[in-house]
């Protein structure tokens, strides 16, 4: 039987997004090589411990840290390799170049597929691309197919980074559209746990606190609206800050009265509770976006979502399930945000098109077939015999 390994281009117990992709992974690798025993989960580092997400009867946990050109490390990953058979490598956001590519082929990997959940570039034209499209060549350990969250992520590879279009896919993301699910009656959960008044919509975010995510652009919206428009009926959740990283930002809304309409509520792990209580959902990123998990997560919930206009992230929307904003501007987002406040019909149409279609495009199982569909074709010599 095929040993295959799943490699993460992070640490152990990663959180974020990450950490929902490690089930689907393992889900996926049982689907090509069986049991536990064919299957190698490998981190840059173990030190944060075992993750939760994964049963305990799969034990075959390592350290691999590609970006490293140690002799001994190198050597002993080329050991592990031989010694489990290993000739199918699964990697996460792994790039066209890494010292411990070459190794890993010498050791026995026949196929090797890097699943990426960011753009690999910005686009590229003339020269500079020729000169990419050379680079990549000439990386003969690379992988063998680069599977992308969008189409736009896919355009990044090909007119940035100068990887051959026939070595690209997509496949979407998954999520549990069982866990994520609208309320079956009106539902109090978020107003009651950060203290909300019941007669205010939410509109929802969740991210990191950094600036191409355009927390600022959801805060300035906030003024916009409460302030400028001076409604009294919505309120800002907003998600995804540690202790004190909410501090940059307060002087946007700080001496407004948007101020009494802005939650920062930290990390949580009650998120599908949290979003069968908001209203609608808000993506604002300024910098290059993916096709965002969240993004998938308050569709499958019901919630019409408002986003930047970014490739890739476009593609989280239809026009029936939700609207486009220019990039950075906190205006427009408002007026888009309150077209949806004032219309409930439009705000539950959408809301209800954008989960018909997380059921249908975005499950955890769609996302495996896919994945699965694309690695039997490429490595077709060493799992279809």
């Amino acid at each position: 039987m095929v040993g295959m390994m799943v490699l993460f281009h992070c640490e152990s117990n990663p959180g974020y997004a990450a950490a929902s992709h490690e089930l689907t992974f393992l889900r996926l690798a049982q689907r090509l090589v069986g049991g536990y025993e064919n299957i190698h989960f490998a981190y840059r580092d173990l030190s944060n411990g075992r993750s939760p997400h994964l049963p305990n009867e799969l034990t075959n946990l390592i350290k691999v840290d590609t970006t490293i050109n140690s002799h001994n490390s190198l050597d002993d990953l080329s050991r592990y390799i031989r010694k489990h058979e290993i000739q199918l490598v699964f990697g996460f956001d792994q790039p066209v170049r890494r010292p411990a590519f070459k190794h890993m082929r010498k050791a026995g990997v026949r196929h090797f597929i890097s699943y990426w959940g960011a753009p690999m570039s910005s686009i590229n034209r003339g020269l500079k691309l020729i000169f990419k499209k050379i680079d990549v060549a000439m990386a003969h350990h690379r992988p063998d197919h680069f599977v992308f969250q969008s189409e736009g992520m896919r355009q990044s590879a090909v007119h940035g980074r100068g990887i051959p279009a026939s070595q690209t896919s997509v496949v979407r993301t998954g999520i549990d559209t069982d866990k994520f699910h609208p309320a079956a009656d009106i539902d109090w959960y978020a107003h009651e746990l950060f203290g909300i008044e019941k007669d205010r919509r939410i509109v929802f975010f969740s991210g990191h606190m950094e600036a191409r995510k355009g927390v600022d652009v959801v805060l300035r919206s906030a003024v916009e609206l409460v302030d400028r428009q001076g409604r009294n009926d919505v309120h800002f959740l907003i998600l995804g800050n540690r202790p004190g990283q909410e501090a940059p930002f307060q002087p946007i809304y700080s001496g407004t009265r948007a101020s009494e309409h802005i939650t920062f509520g930290g990390y949580r792990s009650d998120i599908p509770e949290l979003l069968r209580s908001c209203d609608i959902g808000i993506i604002a990123s300024t910098g290059w976006d993916s096709f965002p998990m969240s993004s998938i997560e308050m569709a499958a919930s019901g919630l019409p979502l408002v986003v930047s206009d970014l490739p890739g992230l476009r593609e989280a929307v239809t026009p029936d399930t939700g609207l486009l904003f220019p990039v950075s501007d906190h205006v427009s987002a408002a007026a888009k945000i309150q077209l949806l406040l004032d219309n409930p019909g439009l705000r539950s149409k959408m809301g209800d098109m954008g989960r018909r279609r997380a059921v249908k495009e975005f499950s955890v199982e769609s996302q495996i077939t896919g994945l699965e569909t694309i690695i039997r074709r490429v490595a077709a010599d060493i799992l279809n015999r």
